[in-house]
């Protein structure tokens, strides 16, 4: 009876295991966002997703499988869209940054179509929010210097 109750304990342990191995990159997300003092890191995020999915191999490489290494990427954008859409600004390392902008509702009224001169009615539009990119300067740079044409 011990036996199998070792035996059972150690498969028992065997699933949880697994269980939280994949269950992993939704949490490191959560646990990203509180170390930083509440600002959100894209790279902690993806960091601490590598470190729940990397494995060690016998010989002492770390493998990473793609398909798992693309959703945690995926879903690290994701996440990191929805912390800009709540007014966050979010920085992208050498890309830029990520921040959401109100746009003001506006009243319904007539315009005229300077093409046909004809008038058309302009519907009311309510108050909502657009995604805002900006660019760091290097960047910016790097477009306007025509040796990069």
């Amino acid at each position: 009876m011990k036996a199998k109750n070792k035996n059972m304990k150690k498969t028992a342990t065997k699933k949880t295991s697994t269980k939280t191995m994949k269950t992993a990159p939704k949490a490191t997300a959560k646990m990203a966002a509180k170390k930083t003092n509440g600002k959100f890191s894209i790279l902690n995020e993806i960091h601490n997703g590598v470190l729940a999915i990397a494995q060690v191999a016998k010989s002492g490489e770390i493998k990473i499988k793609r398909a798992e290494l693309k959703q945690i990427i995926e879903g690290t954008f994701i996440h990191a869209a929805k912390v800009a859409a709540s007014g966050e600004r979010v920085r992208f390392p050498v890309l830029g940054a990520l921040v959401s902008r109100k746009v003001a509702a506006r009243k319904a009224g007539k315009g005229i179509n300077p093409f046909t001169k004809e008038e058309v009615s302009i519907k009311a539009r309510p108050e909502s929010k657009k995604p805002r990119w900006s660019f760091p300067k290097s960047v910016k740079e790097t477009f306007a210097d025509k040796k990069n044409w």
